[in-house]
């Protein structure tokens, strides 16, 4: 089996930003490679402005904009459009992700991100790219067969509507059930690029607390897979191990095209820096 090698995953990653961190994004851009795309979240504690702002942060940087679209957060598609429009104003539609979003209950008239698909709206402003959510560990709130029909259901209507389709997966330390639904996704005729959710480097507290939060995996799992000792939390935690597990596993042939996506829970900098070391280590 020809496999991919940590430095080909590494071709054309993405990486991820808040609203909230354009400064982050200033100090690091030297760092990160002219073309790469930066996601942008839409979490609750960020007005329309602040993504707006971020988004074109990005585009100035030399870098690809991904704005998410939050489908539970989003309270008409009044404010749907008034966002894809200032969007599309400032050059910065043409890449989206649609999630769902944290709200359990939807603050308007969307209850997931493929209603949003469903719309047609984001082509209409510009959208030339939609990236849609993948779980390969599952969803703390959400059942796997849920979830499988979400994703084959968001893939059939991009097809009907002849866009092109990324998916970004939920972070994971564990290359086996990453590698495991990936064989899935094409099995079932998807053959979007799949960028794979990495954690960056953070502290090792940091790390267990949000593999708790998204139902990832066990504080003893990652433990064991990141070599880490449970009775000493000091310190921080790097993906190398995982992308190097991950890259033996992948058969290009066989598991199509699958890049990686940084969850940036230490810092755009600090994640920046650990990818070009863990590069020229290579």
């Amino acid at each position: 089996m020809a496999t991919y090698t940590p430095a080909q995953l590494l071709e054309d990653f993405s990486i991820e930003m808040t609203g909230k961190d354009v400064p982050g994004l200033l100090e690091a851009a030297p760092l990160i490679p002219q073309g790469t795309r930066i996601n942008v979240t839409f979490l609750g504690n960020e007005d329309l402005q602040m993504r707006l702002t971020a988004s074109k942060a990005v585009l100035d940087g030399g870098f690809i904009p991904v704005p998410h679209i939050s489908a539970r957060r989003l309270t008409s598609q009044a404010q749907l459009e008034e966002f894809l429009g200032a969007l599309q104003a400032q050059g910065t539609s043409t890449h989206v992700f649609s999630v769902g979003g944290d709200p359990s209950t939807p603050e308007g008239p969307y209850e997931d991100s493929h209603d949003v698909i469903k719309t047609g709206l984001l082509q209409q402003y510009g959208a030339q790219d939609i990236s849609i959510a993948g779980y390969p560990e599952g969803h703390p709130d959400i059942s796997d067969e849920k979830l499988w029909t979400a994703i084959t259901g968001k893939h059939a209507t991009l097809t009907e509507q002849g866009t092109p389709g990324t998916i970004l997966t939920q972070f994971g330390f564990d290359e086996d059930p990453v590698v495991a639904w990936i064989e899935k996704v094409r099995a079932a005729g998807i053959p979007y690029e799949i960028r794979v959710g990495v954690p960056g480097p953070a502290g090792i507290k940091r790390l267990l607390s949000f593999a708790a939060r998204f139902g990832v995996a066990s504080s003893a799992g990652i433990a064991k897979k990141y070599g880490l000792s449970l009775t000493n939390l000091m310190g921080t935690a790097g993906p190398d191990k995982f992308i190097k597990r991950l890259a033996k596993k992948l058969d290009p042939a066989k598991h199509g095209v699958v890049k990686l996506h940084f969850y940036t829970f230490g810092g755009l900098t600090a994640t920046s820096e650990w990818i070009r070391d863990f590069k020229e280590k290579l």
